[in-house]
């Protein structure tokens, strides 16, 4: 199947033009007249993923792994190193990033913890809870089988929570809820959503973004390819 079909119908899912100024998702390795025989799905590509992908398949990750212009390649570092091994085994890459926020992934993890998503702004999406901080709080731990959670709590009550997956600190100032889960939150931010009356849950970013294969999967259930959840690996470990 040509890469360029493949990238037409992801773009009709979830249109590359919606991602942030900021973003770099899209069509990042290949040329849209390559053809692929196989589909993995990531959330990274990292070394363990491109040992186990074969030859004249097409990745599509989340992250893209090529964010900025890049000034030397340097073979022995990142990402360097992992574009240099896809180039040999003719793989090619695309990223849905935030595009994929935006059109499905935020709704995906409010379905995964059952909760009815009320409205979306953006990046953050709101929904309806009605339970007690420390209900809710263990509720998020089991349902996204976290062995850790961070908190800030600023209330004993939650009746509505917003929810961006990845890392959203930086909209902290503009949550117009009681709590919000998310990932990778500063201390500063943390302080500052606890004098602003707002509880927070550090859902990861890892593991808040890690069900981006499972979700993409059910969009590619009728290709033509299989598309295979190869997700990589969390680099944090927890001891």
């Amino acid at each position: 199947m040509r890469l360029g079909e493949i990238y037409d119908y992801l773009d009709l899912l979830s249109p590359f033009e919606t991602q942030a100024s900021w973003d770099n998702s899209g069509l990042l390795i290949g040329s849209r007249n390559d053809e692929v025989e196989r589909i993995y799905l990531s959330l990274d590509v990292d070394s363990p993923l491109l040992e186990e992908v074969g030859e004249n398949a097409l990745i599509i990750t989340h992250h893209p792994l090529i964010f900025s212009g890049l000034k030397q390649l340097d073979f022995t570092k990142y990402p360097a190193h992992l574009i240099q091994k896809m180039i040999q085994k003719k793989i090619s890459l695309i990223a849905m990033h935030t595009n994929f926020d935006l059109s499905h992934l935020n709704h995906y993890v409010a379905s995964k913890l059952g909760f009815k998503v009320l409205r979306s702004e953006g990046y953050v999406i709101y929904c309806e809870v009605n339970q007690a901080f420390n209900d809710f709080a263990l509720h998020v731990k089991e349902v996204l089988n976290l062995e850790h959670i961070r908190v800030t709590q600023s209330g004993t009550w939650i009746k509505t929570c917003a929810i961006t997956t990845g890392s959203g600190g930086d909209l902290i100032s503009k949550i117009e809820a009681d709590c919000f889960l998310s990932g990778d939150f500063k201390y500063h931010q943390a302080l500052e959503a606890k004098e602003n009356k707002l509880s927070l849950i550090d859902i990861g970013h890892f593991e808040s973004e890690c069900y981006f294969p499972e979700c993409l999967a059910l969009y590619l259930k009728n290709f033509p390819l299989q598309a295979i959840m190869s997700n990589s690996k969390n680099p944090f470990e927890y001891r």
